[in-house]
């Protein structure tokens, strides 16, 4: 049998497409998502030979290159600390104050997305820019259940701060659902707030103001009759309008319907 030529293997050898290099690290992939074209040959991590991948979605579809792992690892996110508290942003209303923070290191190779950059808290400021107080009728009052009452009278008691405070009794006038929608333990006082019915709010050490001598948001200076607003703390989705009956020197109010200015 006639033998061929040497240079025949060696023709079909250069005329052969050339090897991918094998693995991830030798083609110096490492590819985000899902990308076909981010292909290798060589070994898989189950034993097999043949095509694999160095993109995200090849730990789920389980055909990685065999060194994708350590040639691709996750870089989870990095973030920075939180700023400080922003202000008010509006004074005389209830808004928010914010504080803000940065990505110092981006996600890469599967890793979670990064956690919020901005965070925001409900706040009051009850003086204006300009040192002024705020009026009444616009600052909506932050009221909590009476019970709170006790610790707070203990509290300055035992520091010698206590003054005399007052109650004001408002007709319950608007209630958002939110209030009977709350069923965390501490937001149970929240149910005894209906529509029609007469509450009776104390003011008291801290919430009375040294130099005005009264609560912000209890309704002083405002018109007769005039809707005005509150909110319940625990829970910004109750809150609602009332009118002001009357103002009492000496509180009385009842256990039931007994609520306090924050």
């Amino acid at each position: 049998m006639a033998r061929s030529p040497r240079w025949i293997p060696l023709l079909l050898l250069l005329l052969l497409p050339p090897a991918l290099p094998a693995g991830c690290a030798a083609r110096g992939l490492c590819c985000p998502g899902r990308d076909p074209a981010c292909l290798s040959t060589g070994r898989r991590p189950d034993g097999s030979t043949g095509p694999c991948y160095c993109d995200q979605a090849c730990v789920r579809t389980l055909d990685c290159c065999h060194d994708y792992a350590e040639t691709c690892p996750v870089i989870p996110c990095v973030v920075s600390q939180w700023s400080p508290w922003s202000g008010c942003a509006e004074p005389c209303k209830t808004t928010y104050r914010v504080r803000t923070r940065h990505i110092v290191q981006e996600p890469r190779n599967g890793a979670e997305a990064c956690p919020a950059l901005e965070e925001r808290a409900g706040c009051v400021e009850y003086w204006t820019q300009q040192g002024t107080e705020c009026k009444q009728s616009l600052i909506p009052a932050l009221i909590t259940t009476g019970g709170f009452g006790k610790a707070r009278k203990k509290r300055s008691a035992a520091d010698g701060k206590e003054r005399a405070g007052y109650c004001v009794e408002f007709q319950l006038v608007a209630i958002t659902p939110g209030c009977l929608h709350s069923h965390h333990s501490y937001t149970r006082w929240m149910r005894y707030l209906r529509e029609g019915h007469t509450v009776c709010v104390e003011c008291q050490h801290p919430a009375l103001d040294s130099r005005s001598q009264h609560c912000s948001g209890d309704g002083t200076g405002s018109r007769k009759n005039q809707l005005l607003h509150w909110q319940a703390v625990g829970n910004p989705r109750c809150k609602g309008t009332w009118r002001r009956i009357r103002q009492l020197d000496t509180c009385s109010c009842p256990s039931v319907h007994s609520f306090l200015f924050i």
